[in-house]
C-alpha cells in the first residue's frame, strides 16, 4: 500500500502586521473588546496577490524536502480568494515554481480546503497516479473585508502555508480523514457582491461584505469538527489519549477551546497561532502546521488530529501520522518583494471605499 508522505512544509506570511490598535482607528473596537471575543491580537495584510503568497509557500516546502518544482506531479491550491478565476490560480502557482506539466487547480472548500486538497491528493496518491504533490492553502482574505463593520473587520488576516507529499511504502501522511458539507444553512456565513448571480451591468455593487451568524456558526463548527474528529479515531483505531497534537482551524480562540474541551485534550497539545494571524481560511491549518514543527510540538512519529469548519458549510478531521524527520532538507529562502507600507496604508483605498459606500 501507498502512502502520501510528507516530506516538506513551508509558509509565507507577508510582513505587514494591522494591530487590533490599529483596527480600533478605523472602526469602533477596541483591543480588549477583540482579545475577549477572539483571542487575536494581530493579522497580517497582503501587498501581494494569494498567488504569490502561495508561490512562496510552496518554494520554502519544496526547499524543505529536497525536491525541484520540476519533480512534482500535482499543484492542488486550496483558497477561496483566488488571484484569478480563469485561469485557475493553482496554474500561475504551478508555474512559478516550475512544476512543468504538473496538474494544477484550485480547490474552494473555503476553511476546509487544505484539509479537502490534502485529501484528494493523498488519495491520487495511493491510487498510483502520481508521485509527488504540493498543497497549498493560500488567501487574502483581507480584499473581501467591509472595514466600516466592525464584526468582520478584526477576524481575517492573510498568508499561506504547504505541504509537499510523496508516495511512499512508510504508513505515515495523511492516514485518515472525514469531509463533508451542511448546506442546508449555507446563508449563514457567506460573501456578499462577488460571484456570477450579480448582475455586471447594474449599477455599482459596493464592497463585499462577510456576513455571519456569530452564534450559529460557533455551534455548529464544534459540533462538526468535534464530530468529524471522532469520526477519524474510529477509522483510525485510535483513542483521543493517542493524539499528541491538535491542530484545529484558527477562526475564534473560544471556539479551539470549546472542541479542546469536548475532545478532552489538554493546552500544551493543541496548536494555537490565531493570536498572530487571525483567521486566514484555508491558510490557517498548513501555517498551523509548520509553525508546530518549528516550536517542536510535531516530533518525530507524532499523531497529528486536524480540524477545520467553513463556509457551505463545509467541515473536515484528518489524522496525519507524521514521519521521522522534523528538520528541513534545505532552508527556506523564499520572499516576497519589499513592502515599505504599513498595513493601514495598504488599506487605505479600501477603508475609504468601505466607509463612504
Amino acid at each position: 500500500m501507498l502512502y502520501g508522505k510528507i516530506t516538506g512544509w513551508g509558509k509565507c506570511l507577508p510582513p505587514a502586521i494591522l494591530t487590533n490598535q490599529a483596527i480600533s482607528d478605523v472602526v469602533d473596537t477596541n483591543d480588549e473588546w477583540i482579545t475577549s471575543r477572539t483571542g487575536i491580537s494581530e493579522r497580517r495584510v497582503s501587498h501581494v496577490s494569494t498567488a504569490e503568497l502561495a508561490t512562496a509557500a510552496a518554494k520554502n516546502a519544496l526547499a524543505c524536502a529536497g525536491i525541484d518544482g520540476s519533480d512534482i506531479d500535482l499543484v492542488l491550491l486550496a483558497t477561496c480568494s483566488p488571484s484569478t478565476m480563469v485561469a485557475n490560480t493553482a496554474s500561475l502557482v504551478q508555474k512559478n515554481i516550475g512544476a512543468v506539466g504538473a496538474a494544477a487547480c484550485d480547490v474552494n472548500a473555503a476553511c476546509s480546503g487544505f484539509l479537502y486538497a490534502l485529501q484528494n491528493a493523498t488519495a491520487q496518491i495511493q491510487a498510483g497516479m502520481i508521485k509527488k504533490a504540493v498543497v497549498i492553502g493560500a488567501e487574502r482574505m483581507t480584499w473581501y473585508v467591509n472595514w466600516a463593520r466592525r464584526d468582520s473587520a478584526v477576524l481575517f488576516g492573510d498568508g499561506a502555508g504547504a505541504v509537499v507529499i510523496e508516495a511512499s511504502d512508510e504508513p505515515c501522511g495523511l492516514m485518515a480523514t472525514k469531509t463533508g458539507c451542511d448546506s442546508t444553512d449555507r446563508d449563514i456565513l457567506h460573501i456578499t457582491n462577488f460571484g456570477t448571480d450579480i448582475n455586471k451591468y447594474d449599477a455599482p455593487v459596493g464592497p463585499s461584505d462577510l456576513l455571519f451568524e456569530g452564534r450559529e456558526i460557533f455551534k455548529r463548527a464544534v459540533k462538526g469538527m468535534s464530530d468529524a474528529c471522532d469520526d477519524v479515531l474510529q477509522k483510525a483505531d485510535l483513542a483521543l489519549t493517542d493524539i499528541d497534537v491538535l491542530i484545529p482551524h484558527q477562526a475564534n480562540l473560544r471556539i479551539i477551546q470549546a472542541i479542546a474541551q469536548r475532545l478532552d485534550v489538554s493546552d500544551d497539545k493543541i496548536m494555537v497561532n490565531i493570536n498572530k494571524y487571525g483567521n486566514t481560511s484555508a491558510a490557517t491549518v498548513p501555517i498551523a502546521l509548520c509553525e508546530a514543527v518549528e516550536q517542536g510540538l510535531i516530533q518525530p512519529d507524532s499523531n497529528i488530529m486536524s480540524a477545520a469548519f467553513g463556509a457551505g458549510l463545509t467541515w473536515a478531521a484528518s489524522y496525519i501520522k507524521w514521519g521521522e524527520r522534523i528538520t528541513p532538507i534545505n532552508q527556506p529562502t523564499a520572499k516576497l518583494p519589499q513592502n515599505t507600507k504599513t498595513a493601514l496604508e495598504l488599506l487605505d483605498g479600501a477603508i475609504k471605499a468601505c466607509q463612504s459606500a
